[in-house]
């Protein structure tokens, strides 16, 4: 029986479509989240690393504004992926924490 909505039949969707469907938006939330955090990195590193190294902006660069900019951002990439690292590791164990029933909260 067709309604204003369209077909009543269809409207009653498969359950592994909605799951499906469900998984598909979270990619995309997390695809979106990730890209928005790069922008943000980007961003934070352009602009420490530029109020750091170039102290008299001109037409080009200097050598030592290349070089300091280089070291500047091989440094904050880094500690990013230091901090990431250890985050991740964190957010397993206190996963694996609580699927094993411990308690969460330090002693």
């Amino acid at each position: 029986m067709s309604s204003l909505f369209g077909n009543r039949a269809g409207a009653v969707s498969n359950p592994s479509d909605s799951a499906a469907k469900a998984q598909q938006i979270k990619q995309e939330v997390a695809q979106q989240l990730a890209l928005a955090n790069a922008q943000e990195l980007i961003n934070k590193m352009n602009d420490k690393c530029f109020v750091r190294c170039i102290t008299k902006p001109g037409t080009s660069l200097t050598p030592n504004d290349e070089a300091c900019l280089m070291r500047c951002t091989d440094r904050f990439l880094e500690a990013f992926n230091l901090i990431s690292a250890k985050y991740v590791q964190r957010v397993q164990a206190e996963r694996e924490s609580a699927a094993a029933g411990g308690n969460l909260l330090p002693q």
